[in-house]
């Protein structure tokens, strides 16, 4: 029985992870601080241990105390476009914290190292973005994330530890902080129609998006390591589906069975299309889950309304002021 460590396991795609590598029959520790997440979303069969990343005696305890074959890294602040004005808890948070786990992977010689990053490294490149291209991140969040994944290369190189990355996007589905205002549009809408309140959208909404589900990405994730021919891959993973953010809104209140009006805010700094292809990873799988976008909306939705929800958290962490967008004052 492999015993894995997954960072951010409380967390929305953290905890349909674990859910996946118990089945797999692992041994699973989640490592969470509870920023983001929910104790309740972790299965009872993993051992829980609240705490961060930035720890360092924490994690000192943790490799001392375990043989980690596997580490699943998805503990992050994950926002785009507020991170921007926290620069020094994203990097702190993003990258210091994911180098704290990778020295620790070196040192116990952990099988190999599973890295959730994400499509904003490419930043403003023409859409369906690939896996050849360089990125080119736009924003504190990517800039952070292809740190990490530079990272890992090098530690191959160096200490010769076996690393897989992945390149989300979008992901929505159950257990998604809906109360999060600064992150994940999806979670967003639903929360403001359960409010009653008009549904926020940047701009014009003509910018685009390809939205995944979290059950056709997580297996993904968790079985990765079982695949030699993956190791020191990329992978883009998600939906082929690009929608817009105005058109979005329309199917979220189909889906939540409410109507609701559309606030129009001003245009942010934002990547105007982003989604990526996905013929890489469909090279090295005969078959991939991939949910229709309002099949896996109404699901979410059933959840989003009868679920008690966390209230709306404020970002306390705010370093600069200036161009900040009015609604996230």
């Amino acid at each position: 029985m492999p015993t894995s460590l997954i960072t951010g396991g409380a967390g929305f795609i953290g905890s349909h992870l674990v859910q996946e590598l118990i089945i797999m029959n692992h041994k699973v520790i989640v490592l969470d601080d509870l920023s983001g997440g929910l104790e309740r979303n972790i299965p009872r069969e993993a051992r829980f241990i609240n705490g961060s990343i930035t720890d360092h005696q924490l994690l000192t305890n943790i490799f001392s105390d375990n043989k980690i074959d596997y580490i699943y890294h998805l503990a992050a602040y994950a926002a785009e476009g507020l991170s921007h004005y926290i620069k020094s808890y994203n990097y702190q948070n993003n990258v210091v914290g994911s180098v704290n786990l990778i020295n620790k992977a070196v040192k116990h010689s952990v099988k190999c190292f599973v890295f959730t990053s994400s499509i904003a490294v490419y930043g403003n490149q023409a859409s369906p973005m690939t896996e050849q291209m360089v990125p080119i991140p736009e924003d504190s969040y990517g800039i952070a994330k292809y740190t990490v994944e530079q990272e890992l290369r090098i530690s191959k190189e160096m200490f010769d530890l076996n690393y897989i990355i992945f390149r989300p996007h979008n992901v929505y589905g159950e257990r998604q902080n809906i109360s999060d205002k600064y992150r994940n549009v999806v979670g967003i809408f639903m929360n403001q129609l359960i409010k009653g309140e008009p549904l926020t959208v940047f701009g014009d909404g003509s910018q685009t998006r390809a939205f995944s589900y979290v059950r056709d990405v997580a297996p993904l994730i968790a079985q990765s390591v079982t695949h030699a021919d993956w190791y020191e891959e990329i992978f883009n993973i998600g939906s082929d589906y690009a929608v817009s953010v105005k058109d979005l809104a329309g199917l979220v209140m189909k889906a939540m069975e409410m109507s609701g009006a559309i606030k129009y805010l001003e245009q942010r700094n934002e990547v105007q299309h982003a989604y990526s292809s996905h013929e890489k990873i469909k090279k090295y799988l005969s078959h991939i889950e991939s949910t229709k976008l309002e099949q896996g909306l109404k699901k979410m939705a059933e959840w989003a309304k009868k679920t008690s929800h966390q209230p709306t958290i404020k970002m306390k962490h705010l370093e600069i002021t200036k161009n900040l967008p009015s609604f996230w004052k």
